[in-house]
């Protein structure tokens, strides 16, 4: 496998990411440590998870499975913080030094580790000074309980305004930012892959596959399958996802899929892991038969000509469902 710089570290991860969204959730936990101990198997290296999932539950089976297999030492852990923890106390999220140390630590217990390598804030904060939660992560870094730091869902200005931050005060800076990047919204090749390739920052997607919606089980004139994750209801997500523009991008990739003997979602995977400025896709499996379809996008080869047939459906810099939408005023974000 070929592994990649994390940004201008000369740390190296997976072209892949294992995400852990769902240990925990719809995953119990042998499930979830037997899908760690086979990613890591065909050559992982690199997991995601964040506090805020299932309340803890998924960095606890990721620290688990980890001290069971004896690869801690092997992995790239990534974990974030920023969502709330504790619906009774208004202390309880955020990007505040009270709550980022307080749930580093957290962490660190759950995920029964002694550092974190990536420790990211998981959105923005508007409320927050950046210099107070840079200050925060730096005292981390210092204190040797996280090696890198990142963000996620940042625009390329506030990733921008916090490296200018870290250079004024002499802080560690972010060298990772993890946005929402697929074939479906592709707005992040504006301004944040620019900026990356600019200044050796790492991009490391979430929602590869849109959620699931790039996998090959949604067909146009067909209901959803029961299991899916996204189902026609009036005024959900199905409003903006079941159109003719989508429809057209799940079949251009079916075609060029059909042609390489690889599955829909093979080739929306490879497509993202080989696009120009990421680092490292992060895919989030519920069933080890959702892994394995995931980890033969390693092996799936994405040609010029295949990029410029997808770029017919699924145009460079745009959207054609804004998976992601903010407001980054007090009290406005929403995710």
């Amino acid at each position: 496998m070929e592994y990649r710089n994390l940004g201008r570290t000369g740390c190296k991860v997976s072209p892949l990411c294992l995400g852990a969204m769902m240990f925990g959730a719809k995953t119990e936990l042998p499930e979830s440590m037997a899908m760690i101990d086979r990613a890591i198997e065909a050559g992982i290296n690199f997991i995601d998870t964040a506090n805020v999932y299932s309340r803890g539950k998924s960095e606890e089976f990721v620290g688990q499975a980890l001290a069971r297999n004896g690869k801690r030492d092997r992995i790239v852990l990534a974990t974030k913080v920023h969502g709330k923890m504790d619906d009774a106390d208004p202390n309880a999220w955020g990007n505040q030094r009270r709550h980022i140390v307080q749930q580093c630590d957290a962490s660190l217990k759950r995920l029964r580790t002694d550092w974190i390598d990536l420790y990211q804030i998981h959105r923005p904060n508007s409320e927050v000074p950046i210099d107070e939660t840079l200050r925060a992560l730096d005292d981390l870094v210092r204190a040797g309980k996280v090696r890198y730091l990142g963000t996620s869902t940042f625009a390329a200005w506030q990733v921008m305004e916090s490296l200018w931050v870290s250079k004024e005060l002499g802080l560690n800076r972010f060298i990772c930012e993890q946005p929402p990047y697929h074939l479906l919204d592709r707005r992040v090749e504006r301004e944040l892959v620019p900026f990356a390739q600019t200044y050796g920052h790492a991009i490391i997607p979430w929602a590869p596959l849109a959620s699931g919606f790039l996998t090959g089980k949604y067909r146009r004139g067909e209901d959803p399958p029961k299991d899916a994750r996204v189902q026609k209801s009036p005024g959900g997500r199905g409003d903006y996802l079941f159109t003719d523009a989508t429809f057209a991008v799940i079949e251009r990739l079916d075609e060029i899929a059909k042609t390489k003997g690889c599955t829909v979602s093979q080739l929306a995977l490879a497509w993202c892991m080989n696009q120009p400025g990421i680092t490292s896709p992060i895919f989030g499996p519920r069933t080890m038969a959702q892994l394995e379809d995931n980890l033969g996008a390693l092996s799936v080869s994405v040609a010029d000509e295949d990029r410029k047939k997808l770029d017919e459906v699924s145009r460079p810099g745009r959207a054609i469902v804004p998976y992601y939408e903010a407001d980054f005023g007090p009290h406005k974000q929403r995710w």
